[in-house]
């Protein structure tokens, strides 16, 4: 491509009083690290870890400026890889991009090869960013709910916390697809009747899953359980599952601490499995693509959660994320 080409970019910048701002500029390629694969963005989503970045988190995003951005769903517009050619239809999740890899907020991003998954010809690239890193987390998550022998088949309860968020409003929608009965936990209301239309049984507030009084077990309410938040209302889940169930842990929004027994799982005998879809091994990654594109789709359902918006808007939706108010899953359109 031309060395003279320019691109679109939301890009992060440490300010005098060390403060970080977000703002649209314009870069030029040829300052793009080429790293085997040069993919023209079409979509990307926002996800927890890009509002981190915006916000200088140096656990996240060492150095600025910066472009976040986990996710990227484009063309391939130049490849040292003969796997690759020009025109390819592809998609990125995770790995280091948008962490110190600059990201899907811009319009380019160059990532190794091996970070680069082909899109099926019946998925479109508004399709795969529905999903996102947060449909991966998803899929993880209930591949390991099924893998410890939680079965759909067999008239299970699921439990999913921080259910108006990405990954738990995603994970509403695949249980329900797969034959899960679901309860859907938020904190906010005004999104309950999206979470029965995709397919919760039971939508309940985060209060009757934060136990308050440090009992080291509650009585048994589920068979499973997607944790998206961590902190007491992981420990109080854990407390609640049923005999030989299993919890997959993808998140800490609400805390990274865990302060629990260990009766659940010497009482119990469940399974916490955490989950980590960003460093994922690829030949996981993709049997779980494969399902999401096939037997898990919930595509239909996924656009009553994602919202669509401009690289302009980013800015307010991921301040909306820091302060806990977003809902459901946002992709990002580029004006290409």
């Amino acid at each position: 491509m031309e060395e003279s080409k320019t691109y679109k970019a939301y890009e992060v910048r440490e300010l005098d009083d060390k403060t970080y701002k977000g703002n649209i500029a314009e870069k030029k390629l040829r300052e793009l690290p080429f790293r085997g694969v040069l993919i023209r963005v079409y979509y990307t989503s926002l996800n927890y870890k890009d509002a981190l970045s915006s916000i200088g988190n140096k656990g996240v995003t060492k150095q600025y400026p910066f472009t976040p951005g986990v996710d990227a769903a484009g063309v391939v517009a130049k490849s040292e890889d003969p796997n690759f050619k020009e025109g390819d239809r592809v998609f990125v999740t995770g790995f280091d991009l948008g962490m110190n890899t600059p990201g899907g907020l811009g319009e380019f991003v160059s990532t190794p090869s091996d970070w680069v998954f082909k899109l099926p010809d019946n998925i479109s690239f508004r399709d795969v960013m529905m999903y996102g890193t947060a449909g991966l987390t998803a899929g993880l998550s209930i591949k390991r709910i099924i893998d410890e022998g939680v079965n759909p088949s067999d008239d299970k309860d699921v439990v999913v916390s921080g259910a108006s968020g990405g990954v738990g409003s995603i994970s509403v929608c695949l249980l329900s697809k797969i034959g899960f009965n679901v309860t859907a936990v938020t904190n906010k209301p005004d999104f309950k009747d999206i979470l029965l239309k995709v397919g919760a049984k039971n939508v309940i507030p985060r209060s009757e899953v934060d136990d308050k009084k440090n009992k080291p077990l509650l009585s048994s309410k589920w068979d499973a359980a997607i944790d998206t938040v961590g902190g007491n209302i992981l420990s109080t889940i854990l407390k609640s599952i049923k005999r030989y169930g299993c919890v997959s842990a993808c998140g800490n929004a609400a805390s990274y601490e865990l302060n629990t027994t260990v009766f659940p799982f010497i009482l119990r005998g469940i399974t916490l499995c955490g989950i980590d879809s960003a460093e994922c091994p690829r030949e996981i990654r993709q049997k779980v693509w494969d399902r999401l594109f096939n037997e898990w789709n919930a595509l239909d359902t996924l656009n009553l959660i994602n919202k669509e918006i401009t690289l302009e808007e980013v800015d307010t939706y991921l301040k909306a994320m820091l302060s806990g108010k977003n809902k459901g899953h946002i992709i990002v359109k580029h004006r290409q």
